[in-house]
Formats: structure tokens, sequence, C-alpha cells
């Protein structure tokens, strides 16, 4: 793996400069077009988006480059089995928007540990969750993005890991410090368009390379290239129900139950009470939007079965003696890594298939998922610490400073993730890799109890909440370091392991549409957000104007040019020219009129009756599909597709 598989032509060369320009592009202009001097308009978009940018952010989010390189690598090595994740994600989303969302709209909150605050009062599960997400992102998500980017960089292009990490780092730093929540929106709409085209592009050539499903089958199953002389060698060997999702309930991979009772309260998490995926939603114009938003995701969610997991199975296929490569010293040769070389299936798939120009657009691809993921991250990170950890050290802080210190925290992430470079390098598909995604794991189950019980049981307080907490952290920290402990171990070598009721006004489900006013909320809730009501957008009186205005000379006449810049870099630059105009006051009554306007409808959860029909029809219709997907994928294949096969072929 020290050599690219390929050389890219200047004709690749040149779509990733295009892809790069287009995201320039994008950002630019939305840092131009919308505001970004509040904390409303930075880190919600200004609550303006639409179901399709919703949805499309959802999906690029969600599909990072981990995905392209994990679930391929995982159709590679065990078949269709991961695909369940993803269906089971299908489904999910549609309970954020649904059961969730409704009550995080109606309680008026920016993050998801402020609405713990307000459903159980005090401050220290707000804080823990805080923190605890902060450490996440930092110790996983930005560990495997860039992990799996870099591999790809690495393989695809030979380039120096450090170079090609920091270019990376600093296009998506620049985009999410300058722009916000909006520019990262409209720029990840513009990557889930880029992935969808590459990743079906990808998907036909390499169902016509292959000779077609059944084809695929034949030769997936086929074990002539693995030598039956070793012992241990059964790991290496396909799996004969390859291609079912569900499986057996005492199947080691994915028992259908234990998928069901052991995954679901992880995917609760990540999609309902995970800040990174529930802010984009919180940035819908409506809760009509950000429900139709959700069930774009999901139609989306579809598509990795059949672009992603499916195309790792066929690498698998072509390639068996690098991809599907059985022993450790083979491996060693071939990837680096003792434990198998699953994870390079799309990659090389890719380097291998794809023709000229095609292969610089499946690069395009990568870096968007990669970009995607990390710009995400970055805003959701800055969003946590800036709302619920600096506003509780800070008493009162003003808007200037919320904004300033929301920024130079995304830099403090892309420093951390120039630091966690080194690590990478170590990493190159050692152990690391494979238990650092797991952390999420087993830390999340607790946290998706408690919002789901936060959610519809009116009697859960917060002493209840925090001890949950606490004891499920233990739990999971105990099990995390006993598989850190006694890892599994490679192919090949024998397994030795052992064997072993406060505030509850628009805060559940059930009184997400009590109108009544909550304790801890002004007489204007329905229009400002009673922790940050200093920082609304819609607060555009004298005081405030003349303040800036005054500011502005200030440091005008200490450093003209740096306060410029500051300025511009975080929208403060907007309310000066606002200030000057000759009518200033009739202007501000005029948008703060407006914006009430609009404020109020999005808390009120009015929908109309044809959003709500068009709505409620999709998702029946998205469930449908998912259970549809998960029978017809999880019958052996020799009851329907290959049923006309020679009966007897050794792999039926």
């Amino acid at each position: 793996m020290n050599k690219p598989v390929d050389t890219l032509s200047p004709w690749d060369i040149l779509v990733i400069v295009i892809y790069f320009l287009i995201i320039i592009a994008t950002s630019v202009y939305s840092t131009i077009r919308n505001k970004r001097n509040t904390v409303d308009s930075y880190f919600l978009a200004g609550r303006k988006m639409t179901w399709v940018f919703v949805g499309a952010s959802l999906f690029a989010s969600n599909i990072g480059s981990e995905h392209f390189i994990g679930l391929a690598g995982s159709g590679a090595a065990s078949g269709l089995g991961v695909a369940a994740f993803e269906l089971n994600a299908m489904v999910i989303i549609q309970i954020l928007g649904w059961v969730f969302l409704p009550v995080f709209i109606a309680s008026s909150v920016a993050t998801l540990p402020e609405y713990m605050n307000k459903r159980f009062g005090g401050n220290r599960i707000r804080i823990y969750l805080s923190v605890l997400s902060l450490i996440l992102y930092i110790f996983t998500k930005i560990s495997v993005n860039l992990y799996s980017g870099a591999l790809f960089i690495k393989l695809a292009l030979g380039w120096d890991l450090y170079y090609s990490v920091l270019l990376v780092l600093g296009m998506t730093g620049i985009c999410t410090i300058t722009g916000g929540l909006a520019a990262v929106i409209y720029t990840e709409t513009i990557q889930t368009v880029i992935m969808i085209v590459g990743g079906m592009a990808l998907m036909i050539i390499s169902y016509h390379k292959i000779g077609g499903y059944q084809n695929l089958y034949l030769k997936y199953m086929d074990t002539s290239n693995i030598n039956m002389s070793r012992p241990n060698i059964e790991c290496a060997l396909p799996k004969h129900n390859s291609f079912q999702i569900l499986r057996d309930v005492s199947d080691p991979d994915m028992p259908w139950l234990g998928f069901f009772l052991g995954q679901t309260p992880s995917s609760i998490w990540y999609w309902c009470s995970d800040q990174m995926m529930v802010q984009r939603t919180l940035a819908a114009k409506s809760l009509s939007h950000a429900q139709g938003g959700t069930l774009l995701a999901g139609y989306l969610k579809i598509l990795p079965l059949f672009m992603i997991v499916i195309p790792g199975m066929i690498s698998r296929a072509l390639f068996p003696d690098t991809v599907g490569c059985s022993d450790a010293q083979t491996c060693m040769q071939v990837c680096g890594s003792p434990n198998g070389c699953s994870n390079i299936a799309y990659p090389v798939l890719i380097m291998n298939v794809m023709p000229v120009g095609l292969k610089g657009v499946m690069l395009a691809v990568m870096l968007a998922a990669l970009m995607s993921d990390l710009t995400s991250i970055f805003n959701s990170s800055s969003t946590l610490f800036t709302v619920d950890i600096y506003s509780q050290l800070k008493k009162n802080p003003s808007n200037k400073q919320l904004m300033i210190v929301g920024r130079l925290f995304v830099l403090f992430m892309v420093v951390v993730g120039i630091v966690w470079i080194p690590v990478i390098k170590n990493m190159q598909g050692a152990q690391l890799y494979i238990y650092i995604q797991s952390v999420a794991a087993y830390l999340s189950p607790p946290i998706a109890a408690v919002y789901l019980l936060a959610v519809l049981w009116k009697r859960a307080n917060e002493k209840g909440a925090f001890w949950s907490l606490m004891i499920g952290m233990a739990v999971g920290i105990v099990r995390m370091f006993l598989d850190f402990i006694y890892f599994e171990k490679p192919c090949g070598e024998v397994d030795d392991r052992p064997s072993i009721v406060k505030n509850l006004i628009r805060t559940t489900y059930w009184t997400r549409m009590i109108s009544d006013k909550r304790p801890d909320e002004t007489d204007d809730y329905r229009i400002l957000n009673q922790s940050m009501d200093q920082n609304s957008e819609v607060i555009f009186n004298e005081i405030e104007l003349k303040s800036s205005k005054e500011v502005v000379v200030e440091d005008g006449k200490k450093n003209e040019c740096m306060s410029g810049l500051l300025n511009f870099v975080c929208g403060f630059e907007e309310l000066s020219k606002q200030a000057d105009r000759p009518d200033s006051n009739k202007f501000q009554v005029q948008k703060q009129s407006e914006a009430k306007r609009r404020i109020e409808n999005f808390y009120s959860l009015n929908q109309s009756k044809k959003s709500k029909i068009i709505l409620n029809i999709n998702l029946i219709l998205i469930v449908l599909i998912a259970i549809g997907l998960y029978i017809f994928f999880s019958v052996p294949p020799q009851y329907h597709i290959f049923k006309n096969l020679n009966k007897n072929s050794t792999y039926l």
C-alpha cells in the first residue's frame, strides 16, 4: 500500500481542481449572502433552510469517508449484513422527525444539552453531555474520518499524509469559521450531489465488470484462492449467508434479534440525540420542512446498500488475492495490516475499474465525504462549546464575544485534527482503528435511553436521569476496557479470550403543544431564546446599533485594517451598515416585525393540512420500503434470485 494502485491522468487532476473551486465558490457565496453575526444565524443558519437542504445535509453529515471505506470493507469481509445499519437508519431518522423534533422545536433550544437543562433543570446533565459529546467528536469522529480519508488519498495518489490532511483541514476550517452552519449546509448539498453521482457511476461500472448479481454470488463464494491446509482458516472463508442481511439468531456477525435490540439504541442516540445530526433539522424554516428533510435523508439511505456495500463485495470477487487476502503474512505485504485488507476494497475498485476522468470524480467523492463530515463536526462542536460551556463559565457574554469564541473553537478543532496526524500514520489498519469506532457504541445507549424517557415519560426527573447516565457510562467503560484488553485475534490465530416531573411544558412529546408560559422563559419566549435573548437576530434596537457603531469607530482608530478584517469574518459589518441607513429606525422595526412573525410561526408547530398528508404518506412509504428490503435481502438467495442455478452447485 506504499504506492498508488494507478496514477491519475491530467483529466482526473482537473476534475479535483474543479471540485475545490465549486466548494470555495459555494462557501464564499454563502458567506456573503447570509447573516453570520448572531447565535441563530451562525449556529442555526437563521432557521431558514428548506427540506431539500436539510435532507441533503443530514445525508452528507452521515456518509463520511469512513462509510465508503468501512461499509465497503465490511461488505468485502462478511457480505450484505452491514447494510442492516443503513436500512435501520431509514426508520430511525423518521423517529427524529415525528417524535423528537416537535419537542426540541417547541422547547426553543439551540443544542440538545440545553434541552436537558430545560427539561430537568440544573446544569450537571447539560455540562456532562456537552463535554462527553466533544470528547467523542475528538477521539472518534475526527480520527476515524481522517484515517479513512488519508487511507484513500495515500492509496490513490501516493501523497504525503501531512500535506493531504492539512489541505482538507484548511478547506473545512475556512468554510466553517467564515460561513457558519449556512455555509456548511450549502456545501454539503453540493457534496451530496457529487457523492451520489460518483457512487452511482462506480456502482454501474462495477456491476457491469462482474457480470451481474448472479456472477457476483458465484465469484464472491469462490474459495480457490485460499490455502485450505492452514489451521483456523474458517474465518477467512466467505460465509454461507453472506448474501443475507438479517441472519439466524445465533449468527456471530448479524443475528437479527441482537441487531434490533443492540443497535437500535445506538442509532437513536446518533440520529435523535446527537448534536451534529439534530442541528441540521433545527435550522429548518418550519416543522414541515424539517420532517421533509428527514424523509429525504431516509430515501437517500437506500443508496449505500447498492453503491457502497455491494461494490465492496465486487471488489473482493475481482481482487481475491489482495482485498480477500487470507493469511497475516500476505495481508502485511498487501496493505500493512495482519488483520486483513478489506479496508482497501473501495479504493482498489476505483483505481482498477474507473476510466480516465472518473477516477478524479471518485477522488472528489471521497474528499466530499471527508469534508462534509469534518465541517459538521467542527460546527456542532463549536455550537456545544459556545452555547453550553462558555455561556456557563462567563455570565451574560456579549454577542460579539460568543461569535469570536465560536470561531476560535473551530480553529482549535482544526489544530486537534493536525495533532492527530502522527496517530493516524501509526494506525494504518491496526486494531486501534476498529476499537476507536466502537467507543461511541459503549457510551451511547444510556444517552439514548435518557432522551427517550425525557421526551416520552412525564415522570422522569433530574436525579434519575443523571445517575442513569453515570451508571450507564461506568458499565460502558468497563465493557470497553475489556474489549481493549482482550482484543479479537487475526484470522488464523487461536482465539483465547475469556468467555465472559419538572418543567414539563413543551419538553415531552405529550406536552409539546401546550402554550403556557414556562417559569424560565420571558414573556416573549416564542421570539427569543431566554438563555441567549440578547443575541437573537430579531434584536436590532438603537442601543445595540449605537454601541456597535461606537465599537467599530473606536476599533478603527486603533487598527482600522485588523478591525475591518475581524468585522468581515464575524459578520459584524452588517450592523454598522444598518445603523448608517437614513431610515434606520423604520427599517429595524420592519425587520423586527418580519423576524417576529417567522420565529412565531416556527415555534408554533403549525403545519398545513396538505403538508401533513404528504409527509405522513411518505413516512409510511419509507417504512414499507425498509421492511421490503429487509425481507428481500434476508431470505437465502437460492430461494429467489438464484433459484434457477444448477442445483448441484457447490455454493448453494
